[in-house]
């Protein structure tokens, strides 16, 4: 016998197999040339470069100002600190920010030796265990979503309380990663359904750059530093406001999809070296120029809003990709 006679009787007795191998083959091939097709579609344009990373670990609280961060789905993190994971709340769990009790902006939260610590002008600071499991997982609301979070305990209650001399009592909690946490998408139909938060105004991250805020100062009649907004990433090398078209960007390994503009707030008037709000600038100058989304009526767009969708390490003075198709 032959090799034809072979193979056509092992066909015949196996038409089935031979089928099924013959379509996975293609659909492998199939996947293989569209996976190529996408590599080569995928266009890199530089756009600017990373000038500032900033971590705000506590709500309305100091930024820290970092060199390199892990930029994960829910925030940067610079080893125990996490973007926005501390939240100041009333005994009833209401949060309490900066719009609120402007003078927040200038406690800094840090994590040292297994230790939470916090810093304010005219106080002591205060050194507690960083992770306390027996303390109460606390109710808790961030505009109108439900949240949890760990009770930092009744030494930073009363330390707070007492640095915002506050007649009701003020407690911090903690996120974790197995409590609830905020969907954006409830809020906003743009984000994903699966996007999480812990204590964001929205997204994980916001992106601002250093020629929109230079724009912004040449209308001021006293400048205003980066601060004053609370990005997450700051980029140089760049047109003002060309982030708004920055859809799709990429920064080393990680990849961020733009969802909408930060609408700003009050909290913009509050000055990140003194802790006094203003309640008038830069808000309202931005408001004459910078009404740009139909969805933000009275909310001026500064900086964009991003979710992450490849993680990775960030540091100062990569360059900012725009992806293209």
């Amino acid at each position: 016998m032959d090799f034809n006679d072979v193979f056509v009787k092992v066909f015949g007795q196996n038409r089935k197999f031979a089928l099924y191998a013959a379509g996975t083959t293609v659909a492998l091939l199939g996947l293989g040339l569209a996976y190529k097709y996408m590599r080569q579609g995928k266009k890199l344009t530089r756009v600017g470069v990373v000038t500032q990373l900033l971590v705000h670990p506590m709500k309305s609280g100091k930024g820290v100002s970092v060199e390199t961060a892990e930029c994960l789905r829910m925030g940067l993190k610079y080893g125990e600190l996490r973007d926005r994971h501390w939240l100041v709340i009333t005994e009833d769990g209401h949060m309490v920010t900066g719009r609120q009790q402007p003078r927040l902006v200038l406690v800094s939260l840090s994590c040292e030796g297994g230790q939470l610590c916090l810093n304010g002008p005219q106080m002591e600071e205060l050194r507690v265990p960083l992770h306390q499991p027996n303390n109460a997982v606390v109710d808790c609301r961030v505009f109108s979503i439900d949240v949890q979070g760990r009770d930092c305990g009744d030494d930073v209650s009363e330390w707070l309380t007492r640095y915002l001399e506050s007649d009701k009592t003020v407690r911090l909690v903690h996120y974790e990663t197995h409590l609830k946490s905020q969907r954006p998408s409830e809020k906003d139909p743009l984000y994903p359904k699966d996007e999480k938060v812990a204590y964001p105004d929205a997204a994980p991250i916001m992106l601002m750059t250093e020629a929109s805020l230079r724009d912004l100062n040449t209308r001021l009649d006293s400048e205003v530093t980066v601060f004053q907004f609370r990005p997450s990433i700051v980029v140089s090398d760049c047109e003002a406001f060309t982030e708004d078209t920055w859809d799709h960007i990429q920064i080393g390994q990680v990849e961020m999809k733009r969802v909408v503009g930060c609408g700003r707030c009050l909290f913009t008037t509050v000055d990140p070296e003194t802790g006094v709000i203003s309640r008038k600038e830069p808000l309202n100058t931005l408001k004459t120029y910078r009404l740009t989304d139909p969805k933000q009526k009275t909310a001026p767009i500064m900086g964009q809003y991003y979710t992450v969708k490849k993680t990775g390490v960030l540091h100062v003075g990569e360059p900012v990709y725009k992806i293209t198709y």
